[in-house]
């Protein structure tokens, strides 16, 4: 019985990266964005719910220390809005959770800087409200989705929906993304000694 699952779940994970494939244009025009806008001094935020907000974490961490332990390199500039919990608490309290991204988003960023979102469905409301912010403060939007991409998907600049529904199968290959993406931008930036 097991086996069978752990099986089904081998099939999806499969048919999920198989179909990874089809994206491959769109990954390389972010990995592009992502190493000029780094290049042009520009700060990246990152953002998301949960499971996303780990991510969201993780990518900031791999890009401010390093992602291959035999590269000594310069930070890159990364600022998860997920990881501060007084301005989250606080901002959630006083104005709504749907502001918790967008409102540290308004006070830090600059029209030239990058935002990358998290989210397993497109539809969370704090997810949206950044979206909306970065547009207006001219922001670049860069969205790791799944489950069709929700509003979301409208909202960002370049979205990239990871076709599937199950919240886990989504946060695994959004993880693989960042791997995958950061340690090519990582390459670039190196090889132009740029970082």
């Amino acid at each position: 019985m097991m086996l069978t699952k752990f099986k089904k779940v081998i099939v999806e994970k499969n048919e999920i990266d198989e179909d990874l494939k089809s994206n491959y244009l769109l990954i390389k025009k972010i990995i592009n964005k992502i190493s000029n806008k780094i290049e042009k001094k520009s700060k990246i935020y990152t953002c998301g719910n949960g499971g996303s907000a780990s991510d969201a974490q993780h990518l900031a961490a791999e890009g401010i220390v390093r992602l291959s332990p035999k590269k000594n390199r310069k930070p890159i500039p990364i600022i998860s809005l997920a990881m501060d919990t007084s301005t989250i608490t606080a901002c959630a309290n006083d104005y709504g959770y749907e502001y918790i991204f967008s409102r540290p988003l308004e006070a830090l960023g600059g029209k030239n800087d990058l935002l990358i979102c998290y989210s397993t469905s497109g539809k969370s409301k704090n997810i949206i409200q950044v979206l909306k912010k970065a547009k207006k403060m001219k922001i670049f939007s860069i969205c790791f989705l799944g489950s069709g991409g929700g509003l979301a998907k409208k909202l960002a600049n370049m979205p990239l929906v990871v076709k599937s529904n199950n919240v886990a199968r989504i946060q695994e290959t959004h993880i693989f993304l960042s791997h995958f993406i950061f340690g090519e931008v990582e390459k670039i930036l190196i090889r132009k000694k740029k970082i």
